[in-house]
């Protein structure tokens, strides 16, 4: 199988694209901030595992024939436990189930210990062309706030690593953290900006139920910044790393021109994603309608479904004309770009003002949040800072 390895996804317009989402749900330590389906187990049986992932592969590509996948993501949990010859061995099934693009993108989420960044030429020469590093900040005492195993020095090593085995890389770093300034975070994107080539994460650190900072926030352990401080974080992040040549298309993510993760557009653009592994989410039109996929979350829950009865699918169900105007509407205006009117008629069969509310959206429209004209809508700067109250408006 003959795999690119380099460039971005051209840029067709805005096609938001067919991708696979494959959940490696272990990881060595749970992060105090992290609400994700990840867990810590002493013994893993890769062998068992690599089965099972290329089992429900082959239950999706049964419903998914002729499809041609544009990107694969390996997430987590920390995917760059697993072994390359797991990931390879993916690789290779969704190839032989659906067609690739010849400009697939295949990331893998990397935590940058030395043990698993010495592991990037195995998943290089496993098919993955796009690493995205869980570096979250560049000082020892944040990393250790934050319960990062790495220290900043490993951080940049495996930065460097990074660039040398993999044409595309991105990594993530979290904001908003107890005693942080403007001064102090717009020093830190200054140095990261020295590392990052073409694409960058930055993550308000909020404060998730069920986490272990839940608890210690509520007990007054630690302090974030105020509404008003972290409104002024987010915006000089935005001002800053737009005037590096890295405006953001997302929210929380910042490209040059055409380095946009592709996959991550997928979800955006509400397009079709395939889901495997433990409580993966996947979005499929299937017969004219939008399906909702969740596989078994427990990590042996999951495991033992999929080989009692080839997949650990515990939940589809067909998303109601409402709930699928706002689920597009939501993910859509996380975007710079907007929402084109042709989504609204190709997933839906209307027109933006068909689904709004006229009131809120021209209230909206005159205070400068959102905009619509012939082409699109689009909540504007303001707007993507304040989305949820735009939400909640316009989806009243």
């Amino acid at each position: 199988m003959s795999l690119v390895t380099a460039a971005a996804a051209p840029g067709t317009a805005d096609a938001p694209g067919f991708a696979i989402y494959v959940h490696w749900p272990f990881c060595l330590s749970k992060c105090p901030y992290c609400d994700f389906n990840s867990h810590v187990r002493d013994r893993i049986e890769q062998d068992r595992w690599r089965a099972a992932l290329l089992t429900e592969l082959d239950h999706y590509a049964g419903q998914t024939a002729g499809r041609v996948v544009t990107s694969i993501f390996f997430g987590g949990g920390t995917p760059s436990l697993m072994e390359p010859a797991t990931v390879g061995a993916v690789i290779d099934r969704i190839g032989r189930r659906w067609t690739l693009d010849p400009h697939i993108e295949i990331t893998l989420e990397a935590n940058p210990t030395s043990v698993e960044s010495h592991k990037f030429q195995g998943f290089r020469t496993a098919g993955v062309n796009r690493v995205s590093l869980g570096i979250q900040a560049l000082d020892d005492a944040s990393l250790k706030f934050l319960g990062r195993q790495h220290s900043a020095e490993e951080a940049l090593g495996a930065i460097d690593l990074a660039a040398r085995h993999f044409d595309r890389y991105s990594f993530d770093l979290i904001y908003a953290r107890p005693g942080q300034t403007v001064k102090s975070w717009a020093a830190e994107l200054d140095r990261a900006l020295g590392f990052a080539t073409d694409h960058l994460s930055v993550y308000q650190l909020t404060i998730e139920q069920g986490t272990a900072f839940a608890t210690l926030h509520a007990r007054g352990d630690f302090v974030l910044p105020d509404d008003e401080l972290a409104g002024e974080l987010y915006e000089m992040t935005q001002a800053h790393l737009a005037g590096a040549g890295m405006p953001s298309y997302e929210i929380s993510n910042h490209a040059r021109p055409g380095q946009a993760s592709r996959h991550n557009l997928t979800y955006w653009r509400y397009g079709d994603y395939v889901g495997v592994g433990p409580g993966a989410h996947g979005r499929l039109t299937l017969n004219g309608e939008k399906t909702a996929t969740r596989q078994a979350k427990a990590p042996e829950t999951w495991l033992a479904r999929v080989e009692a009865q080839g997949h650990g699918t515990q939940e589809t169900e067909t998303i109601d004309p409402t709930a699928r105007a706002e689920e597009l509407v939501m993910m859509g205006l996380r975007l710079a770009e907007g929402i084109p009117r042709r989504r609204f008629r190709e997933e839906l069969g209307l027109e933006p003002e068909d689904l709004i509310d006229a009131t809120a959206l021209r209230h909206l429209t005159e205070g400068g949040f959102v905009a619509l004209d012939d082409e699109r809508l689009v909540a504007t700067d303001a707007g993507r800072q304040r989305l949820n109250a735009v939400l909640a408006a316009l989806l009243r």
